[in-house]
């Protein structure tokens, strides 16, 4: 299945021509908007869409057993999707694509049934992150309500509350069905970024932080989002490459610049460098990024360095053609991008530990 990628919300990200974006790298992913839509009406039951059931295939973003853009791989790479033998599976939550004036009644909180927007869901973020993950896990990725990103600056903080809480029902739901009927005891990967790593923050630490299941986690990536040291109680930050059972979190910004709510919102987050496993601050060149994605889902070797600065991801300008014109500071659309090969052979190498610390077989079909 081919899916296209439209470069009119990057020429605004980056208020630019289309001609000049055309060199640049593709970000597609969630909610850096110039303009935030302004949502007028409260937050009201009366206006919530239907919930998902999740039985039905329909209400998956990707599924192992059906095509969907996280069964991609990038264009000039030599990579495989091998879901089929793969060894784990990842419970994927995908980040704010709920960005712009609503279409339908449905205000604060995304309609399942909007295929407009479950399209640009798949050709953003379960293409150019989900697949990250198709390597060596069986990919799932559920569509949930999200909450509108005028959620996260609303004044009225208890509006946003709301929507967050009715998103995060739906990816609950979510998880349950898929430890019922899909999961068969497996191990597996939380991947996220922005509202998803949110919501998942929440999911670690009600069903998995000190429970049993915290048996059968390789790895959490929440990323896009700051997380706090002492997030959970159990399952520590990871400091080495093959680490099992921890979490890793970035956000990441360009050199020297300090975004201006760091004190309410960054200021204190336990960081990791993709590039490294660890939050030490050491400088880690390009030489260390085995390749991101580019334009029209390209690979791309060697795409960008990392450095830690005080939970802040720095990175210089990305080396692709024509970097020297870019002026972008926030980089929290290319978290994954930036990294994506690395992020790639890091969970497998997890998965691979996994095994071997626990004397397990791989389950069967290998």
């Amino acid at each position: 299945m081919t899916f296209k990628i439209g470069c009119q919300n990057i020429c605004q990200l980056y208020g630019m021509q289309k001609p000049f974006v055309i060199i640049l790298l593709v970000i597609a992913t969630s909610a850096c908007h110039k303009d935030i839509y302004s949502i007028k009406s409260d937050f009201s039951s009366a206006s919530i869409p239907s919930a998902p059931d999740y039985s039905d295939q329909n209400n998956w973003a990707s599924l192992p057993t059906k095509i969907d853009a996280a069964d991609s791989i990038p264009k000039n790479s030599n990579l495989k999707e091998l879901q089929s033998t793969a060894k784990a599976d990842v419970f994927f939550i995908y980040p704010t694509i709920f960005t712009k004036e609503p279409t339908t009644k449905y205000l604060w909180n995304a309609d399942l049934k909007d295929q407009e927007l479950n399209q640009k869901i798949q050709t953003s973020t379960i293409l150019n992150q989900a697949s990250i993950f198709n390597g060596s896990c069986r990919v799932y990725a559920p569509y949930y309500r999200q909450a509108h990103l005028y959620a996260f600056y609303t004044p009225n903080k208890s509006d946003g509350v709301k929507a967050l809480d009715l998103a995060y029902q739906d990816v609950k739901a979510a998880f349950e069905y898929y430890l019922a009927n899909y999961n068969e005891g497996r191990p597996f990967v939380i991947a996220s970024h922005s509202q998803g790593s949110y919501h998942a923050e929440r999911l670690l630490k009600e069903y998995i932080d000190g429970k049993p299941l915290q048996q059968k986690l390789v790895v959490a990536y929440l990323i896009g989002r700051p997380i706090a040291p002492d997030a959970f109680k159990y399952i520590r930050s990871c400091e080495k490459p093959d680490e099992v059972g921890v979490w890793a979190s970035w956000n990441t910004f360009s050199r020297n610049y300090i975004p201006l709510n760091y004190d309410t919102y960054f200021k204190g987050a336990r960081c990791t460098n993709p590039l490294l496993w660890n939050s030490s601050e050491a400088f880690a060149s390009k030489a260390l990024n085995i390749g991101g994605v580019a334009l029209h889902f390209t690979f791309a070797p060697q795409l960008a360095d990392a450095q830690i600065h005080e939970g802040l991801l720095w990175t210089n300008k990305p080396y692709i053609k024509g970097r020297f014109l870019l002026r972008t500071k926030v980089w929290h659309h290319a978290d994954m991008n930036f990294f994506y090969m690395n992020i790639r052979e890091n969970v497998a190498l997890r998965i691979e530990k996994y095994y071997e610390e626990n004397k397990v077989s791989a389950p069967s079909g290998e």
